[in-house]
């Protein structure tokens, strides 16, 4: 049984062990037998999948820890002697080695990295003796091998591997003298004088021993952990730096679910987990506790009084003060990839009541080559392991910053979905590719001929990859864009590209019905339906999402082609020709019919509608602790959760828990998510995910810097108004991004509107027929 949560510390401890969270559970019903079956099965399944270390492996982690403790002890005497500290001073001087991340949360796997944490005295320094002496130290011993050290990292962290066991080990000095061996972090006073990167390294450990305290059964936590990260990776949803959520993310989200059903086994927590967040309107945030303010005046996650906290797309807070929103890389388009996959999951659970599925149906890999028509792939290279391993990482940190970029300059019409993982050649040594599946976004009319011009907006992320204040010779970037039938081979598992997609998969059957349910309704929608250009020739239902764009683009969307003739969106006037190149283009049609985007976003769209301005939601409450609370019975809802009336009843408390108002959001979200890019990496590393989360620094954003970010997206539109054929390429391969100087066109063959400072390129529409237009069909 866990340690009882900490709501309100004044409050008596009996009050404490009635309930962990910031509302009552929602049911408080135990295990059925259908539950202590499944949870075998589920168990059994994960331990067939290697997701458990072996006792020996578990055993020389616990022996590398050990020889860590015993390096950092003997490395503060040895720097409080070149000191010249007293005698007594420098036999008391100490440090302690602490863990975080999955490992201190009991759900790593074999061969996980551990994530460790140095905590020194007063006058052990980061750059000196830490990077310096400790470093030094490390790499004079046999059993340490690839000793990197970031010290220009968001969270600097010194990575190496000892004895094979992969270390990220972090530094917090503190401002005490002498540290003692029973020290705990947790407290607030250990932030005492602290410096920011102290503040960023405590934060891992405090925000994971506050997890362990506030969920209510801790095996029945790590075993539904342990099931959401692997179905995370399985899905390709875990990745924190691609938008999507990391390890403290779902670690905060499981936590909730284990709150709100206090009692339930890891199968119930799993089918729990994906209805409730399936329902859960975002950005409602996810709190494990009420936020504290604090009396150190760090700054913590609270839109009332940080503009920038409003536009969060999927508020996840951290529980360790200072409380922040761990996942503030959420973008528009990786919230819709995953409420998709939590409505998957649902599904899926739901079937598993029924013996219509299996667990492992539920992780059956997404398969993301399939699944689009479209993708961009992003090739780096550089002239060694050690550049590559830097270039590698700087380019990570800013492919986020391509997803927002082509999002927005496209009024959100094409939509990126990035591949989490890297991918490599082996017949080309120091390289590496990224892929991103595009797909036009479903649920409005589609205009035959349409085509996305997004090389400007390619040329833009190039030119601020390029800027790397490491850039060495040799490193090298290129992106372009590949169909689906070009896909290289060597991103497919023995590099062997399957023969067909599967149909024998969950969302091969769900694709299929899909097709079957979109072809009989076809001619019942009002209106005439619009081809998508897919080679199965199928139609997609029109969908008026004019609302939704509006929320999306306060500057309106009037400028929007009729559906007749050409229209160059943004175009200038005749005469303000803008100077770019003209070498090559990316056109992307309207035929990207896909697997994932089967059915019509509406999950966006009541995304969309239900966004919020939090600082309201604040104002109305009155205060922040008081945002999700709410009077639920303390008896929870009935055992049995089979039946529909017991879905229903927890729906209605899903509501009750997010209760407020909803108000449109009153800008654009990502553009404060790019200058938040800037701050979380800094030169040469990401530092540690777990402690990278809940920086103060991270609302530090200035208004000049927002003002420069709209500056630099305020440029005439590039277009060269000779329609799509220049830029077409008849066999369907990669072309390269490269930017363009183009002539700017007629507006119906006649400017008559003065000239004027335009945007950016955003769209660029043609209404010819493309194969026409290039002579052939693609």
């Amino acid at each position: 049984m866990g340690s009882p949560g900490l709501i309100n510390r004044n409050n008596g401890q009996q009050q404490q062990q009635q309930r962990l969270g910031i509302t009552e559970p929602i049911s408080l019903g135990g295990p059925t037998d259908y539950d202590v079956t499944k949870t075998r099965e589920l168990e059994k399944f994960l331990q067939d999948a290697g997701l458990y270390e072996s006792q020996e492996e578990a055993v020389s982690r616990e022996e590398v820890l050990g020889r860590l403790d015993q390096i950092v002890k003997n490395w503060v005497k040895v720097i409080s002697r070149a000191k010249r500290l007293n005698e007594q001073l420098v036999q008391e001087a100490n440090a302690k080695i602490f863990t975080f991340g999955s490992y201190r949360l009991g759900v790593h796997g074999p061969g996980a990295d551990i994530d460790t944490l140095c905590v020194g005295p007063r006058h052990a320094t980061r750059e000196e003796d830490f990077f310096g002496e400790l470093h030094r130290m490390l790499s004079e011993m046999p059993e340490v091998t690839e000793l990197h050290p970031v010290p220009d990292a968001h969270v600097p962290v010194m990575r190496f591997k000892f004895k094979g066991v992969s270390i990220d080990l972090l530094y917090a000095k503190l401002s005490l003298w002498v540290i003692p061996e029973d020290l705990d972090v947790s407290q607030d006073s250990m932030l005492h004088n602290a410096d920011e990167q102290t503040v960023r390294s405590l934060n891992g450990c405090r925000v994971t021993d506050q997890i362990l305290r506030l969920v209510p059964n801790i095996q029945n936590f790590r075993t539904t952990l342990r099931c959401m990260r692997f179905w995370a990776k399985r899905r390709g949803v875990y990745s924190n730096v691609s938008g999507f959520l990391g390890g403290i993310n779902w670690a905060l989200l499981v936590a909730r679910i284990c709150q709100l059903f206090p009692n339930a086994l890891p199968n119930m927590l799993v089918s729990r987990f994906f209805r409730v967040y399936t329902q859960w309107r975002w950005p409602n945030p996810v709190m494990l506790c009420a936020i504290e303010e604090g009396s150190l005046g760090l700054p913590v996650w609270d839109p009332r009084r940080n503009p920038k906290d409003r536009y969060h797309l999927m508020p996840i807070i951290t529980p360790a003060y200072p409380s922040m929103n761990s996942s503030y890389n959420v973008s528009s388009s990786t919230l819709r990839i995953m409420t998709e996959e939590f409505q998957r999951g649902n599904e899926i659970c739901e079937a598993m009541e029924v013996s219509k599925a299996e667990w492992d149906t539920l992780f059956e890999p997404f398969s993301f080559f399939e699944a689009y028509k479209n993708y961009l792939q992003i090739d780096i290279n550089a002239e060694n392991e050690d550049d590559l391993r830097q270039w590698k990482g700087w380019v990570e940190s800013r492919l986020r910053q391509l997803t927002l970029k082509i999002e927005r300059h496209t009024y959100n019409m094409l939509q990126c979905h990035p591949h989490p993982g890297e991918f490599s050649d082996k017949s080309r040594p120091l390289h590496c590719s990224y892929f991103m599946g595009l797909q036009r976004k479903q649920g409005v009319p589609v205009n035959e001929g349409e085509q996305f011009d997004i090389r400007i907006t390619v040329d833009e992320f190039k030119n601020s990859v390029n800027m790397y204040t490491l850039w060495k010779p040799g490193m090298e970037i290129r992106v372009t864009h590949v169909k689906r039938r070009n896909i290289p081979n060597f991103v497919f598992p023995s590099g062997v590209r399957p023969s067909r997609p599967s149909k024998a998969t969950w969302d091969g059957r769900r694709s299929s019905e899909a097709k079957v349910a979109n072809n009989s309704s076809a001619d019942k929608i009002e209106g005439k339906g619009v081809l998508d250009g897919s080679d199965e020739g199928k139609k997609r239902k029109r969908i008026d999402d004019d609302t939704e764009n509006n929320l999306r683009n306060p500057k309106g969307y009037a400028a929007m082609p009729p559906s007749g003739g050409e229209v160059h969106e943004g175009s200038p006037p005749v005469g303000n020709v803008s100077s770019c190149s003209t070498q090559s283009d990316l056109v992307i049609t309207n035929s990207l019919g896909e697997l994932k985007g089967e059915k019509a976003d509406n999950n966006e769209t009541e995304s969309l509608n239900n966004s919020q301005n939090l600082a309201g939601i604040f104002a109305q409450n009155g205060e922040l602790d008081g945002i999700l609370r709410c009077n639920l019975p303390d008896k929870g809802l009935p055992a049995n959760n089979d039946t529909s009336s017991s879905k229903e009843a927890e729906k209605l408390a899903i509501d009750k828990i997010m209760s407020g108002p909803y108000v449109a959001h009153q800008a654009l979200p990502q553009e404060l998510d790019e200058l938040e890019d800037d701050f979380v990496y800094t030169n040469q590393g990401k530092g540690s995910e777990w402690a990278a989360k809940g920086s103060p620094v991270e609302s530090s954003l200035s208004n000049t810097a927002v003002e420069q970010t709209n500056e630099s997206i305020a440029a005439v539109t590039c277009s060269n108004g000779a329609g799509p054929s220049a830029y077409l390429y008849p066999n369907g391969g990669s072309e390269e991004l490269e930017p363009a100087e183009l002539m700017a066109p007629l507006f119906n063959g006649i400017s008559s509107a003065p000239p004027v400072a335009q945007p950016k390129p955003l769209i660029r529409l043609n209404f010819t027929s493309l194969g026409k237009a290039a002579g052939k069909s693609t």
